[in-house]
């Protein structure tokens, strides 16, 4: 694999699924061209889970600097309007940026911009909680206007349940709201984009043997380390492994069992960010990695 040659004065747009090698290819690009890594990553955000979210190593912080990455309490609430307000001083700075990561969301609201919706009063926040862990999506889905689902990802519960808090919160669609988006902090055109395009069969094998060594290097301690404070509530609770590693832990389920539902589970996200890739960012350059 060839990086493209890239503008060193300009900022760089990494996008691409999970395990798919990102962090080290933005590791080199700052190496040989200079910038600092932003995290674009929705839960490399929080403290507890660097082995289990595949955070950079302190080794790889040493080396060039990292920004965003277990910035959040564990038990604490962050959004992508939250990012944007981070990443503003960031960009204000004057610093080449290197944003890398899996959230698509991210990405967007970077360089198309992002509605300012009011916060989720915490009542509404455990009646969809309450709702979704009873129901799962589909009656949320139903309840919402029809221009909000029919852009929704309808395969995203967490999306699902976040248009309809702001719905019950609002009385007005999430669509609503995003059609009048202010201005980007970053418009497309004053970037470099890439998104990482990997054979599938390929992705599968690296989720797997990542997995396994995640479990063989730490993980498995970072989840009895949290366990006091596990919550499956908690938007920290959503790294996944996390909920099948903690069953484990409570001898709820054998290791074995855990590391595959986990693998399962890290596969299908992977298919998900590749499909929200190809539709939301299908302009963008892609730069193939794998066999």
């Amino acid at each position: 694999m060839k990086i493209p040659s890239l503008d060193p004065s300009r900022h760089v747009l990494l996008a691409g699924p999970t395990a798919s090698g990102k962090s080290a290819i933005a590791m080199e690009i700052a190496e040989h061209t200079g910038g600092t890594i932003v995290n674009a990553d929705a839960l490399q955000v929080f403290a507890g889970w660097r082995v289990l979210t595949a955070r950079p190593t302190p080794e790889d912080e040493a080396c060039v600097p990292h920004r965003l990455y277990g910035h959040v309490p564990f038990d604490g609430d962050y959004s992508v309007g939250q990012w944007l307000r981070d990443v503003k001083p960031l960009l204000d700075s004057g610093a080449r940026l290197i944003f890398v990561g899996g959230t698509g969301l991210y990405f967007t609201a970077l360089t198309e911009g992002l509605a300012e919706i009011p916060p989720t009063p915490p009542e509404v926040r455990a009646e969809a909680d309450q709702r979704m862990a009873a129901d799962g999506p589909a009656p949320m889905l139903a309840d919402l206007d029809p221009a909000t689902a029919d852009r929704i990802d309808r395969q995203n519960p967490v999306r699902i349940q976040r248009a309809w808090e702001v719905q019950r919160t609002t009385g007005r669609g999430l669509a609503s709201w995003q059609d009048e988006t202010p201005p980007p902090l970053l418009p497309l055109a004053d970037a470099q984009p890439l998104v990482l395009e990997a054979d599938r069969d390929w992705l599968n094998d690296r989720i797997d043997m990542r997995f396994e060594r995640m479990v063989e290097t730490g993980a498995l301690a970072e989840v009895r380390a949290n366990l006091p404070r596990w919550n499956p509530a908690a938007q920290s609770a959503r790294a996944i492994g996390a909920a099948e590693l903690v069953a484990h832990v409570r001898g709820e389920m054998t290791l074995k069992e855990a590391k595959a539902a986990a693998k399962t589970a890290t596969r299908q996200y992977a298919k998900r960010q590749r499909t929200w890739f190809r539709s939301r960012l299908g302009e963008w350059p892609r730069l193939t990695v794998g066999r």
